[in-house]
């Protein structure tokens, strides 16, 4: 286990620049509290770990006072979801492991033999871009945006409020361009290998962009529903293109009435959140949110 925290240390603290406590500097380890109920996977060559993967089901969850992403990101939509989820975090693999993907797709297999066997139907996590300047990604950024967020009733939201002290709340949209300036081709170059390895997977994403000043990094939400993983995947990695059919999240009958009657409906911004808080909840602020964003799309034309 200490060697798993060896090579989170030297990619995360000494290869990105994460800051590191003077304990974890001696000892040459990256950790925190969250690790004491996590599951590790690592992948070996030579006896030597060249390329880990932290998981944090809801059980290990509930033991340690929630998840890891709780600091940056609301997940009270995808908590509510009945049966087992579970938190990625810590994707790391060793610099000269990197050119080929090998060692990203066996950690994938043994991540898709976990879902199978602990029943995941929601995996996530807080892939990072490096750096604390969102506008280095903005291409990308606002193509997950336009494109890839997460439907109302699982979509999480970062959380403004837990930024370091002299952030600028502003600097967590994800649209920093207007749709018509975002090219795919170049959104695509700005992305890490893991997001665009999220994206083939059919992964989606939170709104809003977390700054971690502590790691050097800018974080998104990517989620995936196991049961819409893509068959090929689905298929290479277990050897069934039908192993997550069984874990499909369902709809709760609320969310779908709300569905039906605000369809038809036109009309202002308000009006929608009206009925959104009426029949969902939840999805008030993302139903005000986007009708903003359509309204924003039609004074620019």
């Amino acid at each position: 286990f200490r060697r798993v925290l060896f090579r989170s240390y030297e990619v995360f603290c000494l290869e990105e620049g994460a800051s590191a406590t003077e304990e974890q500097k001696n000892l040459g380890e990256e950790y925190d509290s969250y690790d004491t109920y996590a599951d590790y996977m690592a992948v070996f060559h030579q006896n030597k770990i060249v390329g880990t993967y932290r998981i944090i089901d809801r059980d290990a969850a509930e033991k340690m006072g929630g998840f890891y992403t709780e600091r940056e990101f609301n997940l009270s939509k995808i908590k509510k979801v009945k049966g087992n989820i579970a938190e990625m975090s810590r994707a790391c693999v060793k610099a000269d492991y990197r050119e080929n993907g090998l060692v990203m797709r066996l950690l994938w297999a043994g991540l898709c033999e976990y879902v199978v066997k602990r029943k995941i139907s929601i995996l996530f996590g807080v892939p990072s871009f490096v750096g604390i300047n969102p506008a280095q990604s903005a291409q990308a950024l606002s193509y997950l945006y336009y494109n890839c967020l997460s439907p109302y009733h699982l979509r999480a939201t970062v959380m403004k409020e837990n930024l370091d002290p002299g952030s600028d709340p502003r600097m967590t949209q994800m649209n920093i361009l207007p749709r018509v300036f975002v090219d795919e081709a170049e959104a695509k170059k700005q992305m890490t290998p893991l997001i665009k390895g999220y994206l083939r997977l059919g992964a989606t994403f939170g709104r809003g962009v977390f700054i971690d000043k502590g790691f050097g990094t800018y974080d998104v939400f990517v989620l995936v529903q196991t049961k819409n993983v893509d068959k090929t995947y689905q298929k290479h990695f277990t050897g069934s293109e039908n192993a997550f059919d069984e874990l499909g999240v369902k709809e709760g009958p609320l969310h779908i009435l709300g569905k039906i009657i605000i369809s038809p409906i036109t009309g202002t911004a308000k009006l929608i959140k009206n009925f959104a808080e009426l029949f969902m909840r939840e999805d008030a602020d993302d139903i005000e949110y986007i009708a903003k964003e359509e309204e924003s799309d039609k004074d620019e034309q």
